[in-house]
């Protein structure tokens, strides 16, 4: 999840600066899909018990964070913490990608998960947050991140991003995942198929000392020699107690400062695509889609560095 529509300004930025083209202008066949051209019926914002300990942002509206200054190096017991609520946040994962199938509503994608995260006495992260309207993230075929959860059906040969974030015992677990909806063609397994090995392939690079642009250097590597898009606008970020913080982590090759030190966690989170590069936001100023029209694909861990390499802390019991 971006923090707001200012990082997706930033990431072109910061893509062109390093002299990368912003529109490939390559000819090539997208594959068959449903393409999203409008909005769905958000419904009403589901309740939270009192009895669920809730972020700050749920009382006021919060600003974004920057991603920029030190990022946090967490103790043992903060560790702890976060083990627990990813291992949560990678169950109920898990359990909505099962759940989504032909003829489900990404709304009723929002209530599995938001049923879910109380059952297990969490708050669900997205809602409210800089105030968006759901419990988690649902983006379909052409939209590339952050969907709003609304009354469409899921389509046979549609792709779902499902983007869950769960607040458990004052600390954020976030985790998300591209499944195939019915039969997909071949276009969009490759798609998926690609991009969950971009992340595994920056998953390898971590380790303590190690410079944070290697990550974008594996993704972007990776991707071109499987003929994709790396979407620049859409960027990790450290977690913790908080949402998003210190540091952005960038997906695209870059030389950015930046080492990893053991106790630092922040999540990989690349969003590829099968076409160009540009994503606009349309009306509700959260749903980011392709200008292109071409689908795209999201797979995301939140990762511990550790003393002698790294922790995926994503992890589904």
């Amino acid at each position: 999840m971006i923090q707001n529509i200012k990082h997706l300004q930033h990431g072109v930025r910061w893509w062109n600066n390093l002299g990368r083209p912003f529109f490939s202008k390559r000819k090539r066949d997208f594959g068959k899909c449903n393409i999203i051209t409008e909005l769905g019926n958000v419904s009403a914002e589901r309740p939270v018990p009192e009895h669920i300990p809730k972020p700050d942002y749920y009382y006021v509206r919060n600003s974004p964070a920057s991603g920029e200054g030190r990022p946090e190096i967490k103790s043992k017991a903060q560790i702890d913490g976060m083990r627990e609520s990813c291992r949560l946040a990678a169950t109920i994962l898990q359990r909505a990608c099962s759940f989504a199938q032909v003829g489900v509503t990404t709304d009723e994608i929002d209530g599995f998960v938001h049923e879910a995260s109380i059952k297990a006495n969490a708050y669900p992260s997205p809602l409210r947050y800089l105030g968006f309207p759901k419990s988690v993230c649902t983006s379909v075929n052409n939209v590339a991140c952050h969907g709003i959860p609304d009354d469409r059906k899921l389509l046979d040969g549609d792709i779902v991003n499902i983007d869950i974030t769960v607040f458990l015992n004052g600390y954020h677990g976030d985790c998300s995942r591209t499944v195939a909806i019915g039969a997909v063609d071949e276009m969009g397994k490759h798609l998926m198929q690609s991009t969950e090995e971009c992340l595994n392939e920056a998953i390898l690079c971590l380790g303590p000392g190690q410079p944070l642009c290697l990550i974008g250097k594996s993704i972007e590597k990776h991707a071109r020699r499987k003929e994709l898009t790396v979407m620049p606008a859409f960027l990790g970020h450290g977690i913790g107690s908080y949402f998003h913080g210190s540091p952005n982590v960038f997906h695209f090759d870059n030389d950015f400062p930046g080492v990893m030190l053991p106790g630092m966690t922040f999540t990989i989170e690349p969003v590829l695509t099968l076409g160009d590069a540009e994503a606009e936001i349309l009306e509700d100023a959260w749903t980011a889609v392709s200008v292109d029209n071409a689908r795209s694909a999201q797979f995301e861990h939140t990762v511990l560095i550790t003393d002698d390499g790294c922790e995926v802390l994503t992890v589904a019991n």
